[in-house]
C-alpha cells in the first residue's frame, strides 16, 4: 500500500519554479531518500506534502488523504523534523515533549506522561529528561526533535536533513534511530538529504531531485548498477595474472578483463553470480587465488553522473 503519492506536484514563487511536476510513490514502511544539492527543491517538497505550504498545481495524498482538500487530516498523520531542531531551549526535554503533545491535541495528562517517557527512553534521553535543552549536544537535540515530531504517533515522518552539521558519531546515532523507527514501528519515512552515505545506508528507495524535478528513482543498488555502470571483481593471484585472461574471458556475465600485475580486474553486471564461476575457471587452469574482492559502483557515482548530465 502506498503511504505517500504525489502527481505533478509543482510550486512556484512568483517566476521561480522551486518544484516542477514532481511525481513519486512511497510504500508503507519504506524509508525513501530524496537526494539533491541545496536549492534542488527537497525542502519545498516536504513542506507541501506536510501541508505547511500549498502547491501551485498538482496533487498528493498521505494514506489516501488529499493535501489540498483535507489538510487538517494530513497534518494529524504526519510528523515533521525541520533542518533546525525548533525546540524551546529554556525548557527541559520533558517539558518540550509535553508542550508539543498538547499542541498536537493530546489532552489526557496520563497519556502525555506515558508517551513522553516512552519516547525519551526510546531515544536514550531519559537520564537527561530534567535538563534544559540548551545544554544538549547537536546530536541530542536532533534526537529530541525527532521525538517531538512523532509525539502524536503519526504513521508518516518527514525528516529534512536529519544529520546536517552532525559529527560522524552523532550522524550514525541518527541513522540507527531512523532504521529502528522504520523496522520496529513500521513508520513510513521520507528523508531529504544531500549526504549520499546516509541514503545508501538506510533507504529502501531513493529519488534524485535536480532543479525541482525528480530525475530518477529506485532502490540504491538498482541506481548504482543502472546509472553508475558495471561492478568490478579483483582476483589476486600468486604469479602473473596475464596467464589466466583466457580462463575468464568467456565466463557468463563477464564483459571485460584487465590485468594489473598479479591481479585480474574483471568487469561484470552481477558479481554475486559470476564470481564463483570465475574462481573455479582460474583454479581449474592451475591458478592459485590469494584473494577475491568485488568493487560495486557507488550511489555517489550514479548521482554525479546525473548531475553532470544535467549540467551538460
Amino acid at each position: 500500500m502506498e503511504a505517500i503519492v504525489a502527481h505533478d506536484l509543482t510550486k512556484k514563487f512568483n517566476s521561480f519554479t522551486a518544484v516542477d511536476r514532481l511525481s513519486l510513490e512511497v510504500r508503507e514502511g519504506e524509508v525513501f531518500g530524496l537526494l539533491g544539492p541545496n536549492g534542488a527543491g527537497k525542502t519545498t517538497t516536504i513542506r507541501m506534502l506536510a501541508c505547511i505550504i500549498s502547491p501551485t498545481s498538482g496533487s498528493a495524498q498521505i494514506h489516501g488523504k488529499d493535501i489540498i482538500g483535507e489538510p487538517a487530516a494530513v497534518r494529524g498523520m504526519v510528523g515533521v523534523q525541520t533542518e533546525s531542531p525548533s525546540l524551546y531551549e529554556r525548557l527541559t526535554a520533558t517539558e518540550n515533549l509535553e508542550f508539543f503533545a498538547k499542541a498536537y491535541g493530546i489532552r489526557d495528562p496520563g497519556e502525555i506522561r506515558s508517551r513522553t517517557r516512552e519516547l525519551l527512553e526510546f531515544f536514550d534521553l531519559w537520564e537527561r529528561r530534567c535538563e534544559r535543552v540548551a545544554a544538549f549536544s547537536k546530536g541530542m537535540k536532533q534526537k529530541l526533535a525527532i521525538a517531538r515530531a512523532i509525539i502524536h504517533d503519526p504513521p508518516v515522518l518527514f525528516l529534512d536533513e536529519p544529520t546536517s552539521g552532525l559529527d560522524p558519531e552523532s550522524s550514525k546515532l541518527i541513522r540507527d534511530l531512523i532504521v529502528k523507527l522504520s523496522r520496529m514501528e513500521r513508520r513510513t519515512i521520507l528523508i531529504s538529504t544531500h549526504r549520499l552515505e546516509d541514503a545508501e545506508r538506510i533507504c529502501n528507495k531513493v529519488g534524485i531531485i535536480l532543479r525541482g524535478g525528480l530525475k530518477v528513482s529506485g532502490a540504491p543498488e538498482e541506481l548504482r548498477s543502472r546509472i553508475a555502470g558495471e561492478a568490478k571483481v579483483e582476483v589476486r593471484l600468486l604469479g602473473s595474472a596475464s596467464d589466466y585472461i583466457r580462463s575468464v574471458e568467456g565466463a557468463p556475465g563477464v564483459s571485460g578483463v584487465d590485468v594489473n600485475g598479479s591481479n585480474l580486474i574483471i568487469s561484470t553486471w552481477d558479481p554475486a553470480l559470476t564470481t564463483p564461476d570465475i574462481v573455479r575457471r582460474v583454479v581449474e587452469d592451475g591458478g592459485k587465488v590469494l584473494s577475491v574482492r568485488p568493487f560495486l559502483p557507488s550511489l555517489e557515482e550514479a548521482y554525479l553522473k546525473i548531475v553532470e548530465g544535467m549540467r551538460g
